[in-house]
């Protein structure tokens, strides 16, 4: 199946679309990436990551995950507004935490990240972006999603409820070198009959 066909255009706007993100997008991926991060999570993350960010690096490993994923199951999508890139989401098969079992729903997709800038938010390209993972992870036979929140990003958490998601009782710290982050694991059921049963 071709890539750029292998979902519809989810937008009611002929101005806003998402596609699989090709090895030519890393630097704007970055780019996004970065002004997102700087805008958002200021207050939250390291100021050492945000102030010495190295582009190239940043560059460099999203022209590997578009164009080299390590496994067909990931995937980087991105957003546009006429021809612009205005976010994007990357995904794949999620790793089970710790003594956590396989979920009885099937398989798990992870949300890796999903970013829109700041100046593009609030025209529905976050779920433009969650819809076409979501028929993508239908597709390939996943029955569930998830992703990590860090604990003290509300807007995102107010995005995924909206969107039917809930934290589903997982934690986890992680070690910035600074003061500690935490993040709280966020999950949606694919089929319906199991969403209602949960």
């Amino acid at each position: 199946m071709d890539p750029e066909t292998s979902f519809p255009r989810l937008s009611g706007s002929a101005d806003a679309s998402v596609r699989p993100a090709r090895p030519e997008d890393a630097p704007e991926i970055a780019r996004i990436q970065l002004v997102t991060w700087r805008t958002a999570y200021r207050s939250v993350l390291p100021a050492a990551l945000l102030d010495e960010w190295d582009e190239d690096a940043a560059t460099s490993a999203w022209q590997s995950a578009a164009g080299s994923p390590p496994t067909p199951g990931h995937g980087v999508l991105v957003a546009r507004e006429g021809e612009t890139p205005v976010g994007f989401v990357a995904f794949g098969p999620a790793e089970l935490t710790g003594e956590e079992r396989p979920h009885p729903a099937g398989p798990t997709t992870e949300l890796s990240t999903l970013l829109v800038e700041p100046r593009w938010g609030r025209r529905g390209h976050g779920s433009r972006l969650l819809a076409a993972v979501v028929d993508i992870a239908r597709a390939a036979g996943a029955g569930r999603l998830q992703t990590w929140l860090l604990e003290p990003d509300a807007v995102s958490a107010g995005f995924l409820q909206s969107a039917g998601w809930a934290p589903d009782g997982w934690a986890r710290t992680l070690d910035t070198g600074t003061a500690p982050l935490r993040e709280v694991r966020w999950h949606t059921l694919l089929d319906d009959g199991a969403r209602s049963e949960a």
